[in-house]
C-alpha cells in the first residue's frame, strides 16, 4: 500500500530511534564490515534498499520517498540506507545474477557479511579492458580459470571478486567476454601486495591457476560479460564520484567544504585574495560535482549503465589534486616536512600522492574523458582496428 510522505518519515524517525545506538566505525571497504549486526538489522527492515521490490528486502519506494528515508538514516548518522544506488556488489548481482544465486548472495551483500574485489585490469589490460586474456575453461559443473589480475584492491580479504575473463577466442574481443563472482577462498587463487607510493598496500597482484568457479556463479549470458561489466563500472564510478578518502593522520580537522577554510585561517592566509579564490574555487567544485551525481543517480535505472558517472569521477580526480595543490601551498615550507609530529604536512603530502588513486581507478581519467566525448558530447571514436575481428588473431605484444 502506498503511504505518505509524512507517515513514512515517522515510521523511519521512529524505527531509527528504537534502533540505533552506534556502530563501529568501517574503514576497509572491501572486507567483511564490522557494523554486519546493524547493517542486517537495516536490511530486514527493508530501509537498505528502498526503492526495490519487497522480493529483495526493498520496500517499492518511489525516488523521492527513498530519498526521505536516506535523509532520516543521515540526520542520525546511521549508515546503511540507500544502497540501491551505491553499492556496487549488490546491484550488479541483483541485476544480472541468476535468482538462486541472488537469494544467496544479494542479503549478504546488503549486510557486509562477505568481502569482495574486483578482478578487472591485467598487465596487458588496463586502459582496454576488453583486451583481458585470463581464461575461463568451461567444465562439468563449472568453469576453470587460469590467469593473471593486478591492481586488486582488497583481494586478500575477500570472500568473492567480480571477474572478467575470456569465454571465447574466435570472436571479436567486446563479444567473447563472461562475467562472475570468483570464490577467493581455493587453491589456485594466489595473493600478493603491491606497495604504493603512499606506503600502503590496499592493491594487490593476483595469480589464478586452474581456479574453480561455479555454473550458478555466471552473471549475464555466456560471453556476454561486456554489458554487465559496464553496470558494474557505472556503479563504482558513481561512488567515486562521490568522494574519496580524506586525511589519514588523525589530527582534528573540519570535515568537507570546510576544511580547507579552517586550514586557510589556521596558516593566516585567509585574507590573501588569490587564497580565498583558489579555496572558494575548490569549494565550488564539490557542491557542483555533489548536484551532478545526484543528477547521475537519480538518472541510473537499476542494471543499467550512465556515461555521466564518468563527469563525477573525472571531477573528482581534478578536485583531489587541486585541494591537495592548495594545500600544500598553505603551508609552504612546512609542507616539506612529515610524520606524527607534523600532520597538517602530513596530510597534505598523502593527500598529493593518494588523488592518483581517483585518477586511474575505476578507469583512467584519459578513459573518462574518452567516454565523455563520445557518449555524452556525441564526438567521433578513437580509431579500433582490432574490435571487429576474432580475438584469437589480435596482436599482444
Amino acid at each position: 500500500m502506498s503511504m505518505s510522505d509524512e507517515a513514512l518519515r515517522g515510521e523511519v524517525e521512529a524505527w531509527l530511534a528504537a534502533h540505533w545506538k552506534g556502530v563501529p566505525a568501517h574503514s576497509e571497504s572491501f572486507g567483511r564490515d564490522p557494523r554486519s549486526e546493524w547493517l542486517a538489522k537495516v536490511r530486514d527492515a527493508g530501509w537498505a534498499v528502498p526503492r526495490w521490490s519487497s522480493e529483495w528486502q526493498g520496500r517499492g519506494l518511489s525516488n523521492d520517498q527513498a530519498k526521505i528515508v536516506e535523509r532520516a538514516f543521515a540526520k542520525v548518522g546511521a549508515p546503511g540506507a540507500g544502497q540501491d544506488r551505491s553499492n556496487l556488489w549488490a546491484n550488479t548481482a541483483l541485476a544480472h545474477a541468476t535468482d538462486s544465486f541472488k537469494r544467496e548472495i544479494v542479503p549478504q551483500l546488503l549486510a557486509g557479511e562477505v568481502g569482495m574485489c574486483l578482478l578487472y585490469s591485467e598487465p596487458g589490460a588496463g586502459s582496454d579492458l576488453a583486451a583481458v586474456r585470463t581464461r575461463a575453461d568451461k567444465v562439468d559443473g563449472g568453469w576453470r580459470v587460469t590467469g593473471q589480475k593486478v591492481w586488486t584492491s582488497g583481494a586478500r580479504v575477500a570472500d568473492y571478486g567480480m571477474l572478467i575473463a575470456r569465454t571465447d577466442w574466435d570472436v571479436p574481443k567486446h563479444r567473447g567476454i563472461s562475467f562472475f563472482f570468483l570464490p577467493m577462498k581455493q587453491q589456485g587463487v594466489e595473493v600478493r601486495p603491491l606497495r604504493q607510493i603512499t606506503d600502503e598496500a590496499h592493491f594487490n597482484e593476483v595469480f589464478i591457476d586452474n581456479a574453480f568457479i561455479p555454473e550458478e556463479n555466471l552473471l549475464g549470458p555466456l560471453n556476454g560479460g561486456w554489458g554487465v561489466l559496464q553496470t558494474a563500472l557505472a556503479y563504482e564510478r558513481s561512488v567515486m564520484g562521490d568522494g574519496a578518502r580524506g586525511p589519514r593522520s588523525g589530527a582534528d580537522e573540519p570535515k568537507g567544504d570546510t576544511a580547507l577554510l579552517a586550514l586557510a585561517r589556521e596558516a593566516g592566509r585567509l585574507d590573501d585574495a588569490v587564497v580565498r579564490q583558489d579555496v572558494a574555487q575548490v569549494i565550488a567544485w564539490r557542491v557542483l560535482n555533489k548536484l551532478n551525481t545526484a543528477r547521475a543517480k537519480a538518472e541510473l535505472a537499476q542494471g543499467t549503465s550512465s556515461p555521466i558517472m564518468s563527469l563525477g569521477k573525472l571531477a573528482m580526480s581534478r578536485i583531489l589534486h587541486e585541494e591537495a595543490r592548495v594545500r600544500t601551498m598553505l603551508l609552504g615550507p612546512e609542507s616539506l616536512l612529515e610524520g606524527p609530529d607534523h600532520p597538517r604536512a602530513e596530510d597534505a603530502n598523502f593527500l598529493s600522492l593518494n588523488a592518483y588513486f581517483t585518477s586511474i581507478g575505476g578507469g583512467t581519467d584519459q578513459i573518462q574523458r574518452n567516454i565523455i566525448g563520445e557518449r555524452v558530447l556525441s564526438l567521433p571514436k578513437e580509431p579500433e582496428i582490432d574490435r571487429t575481428i576474432p580475438f584469437r588473431e589480435v596482436r599482444a605484444g
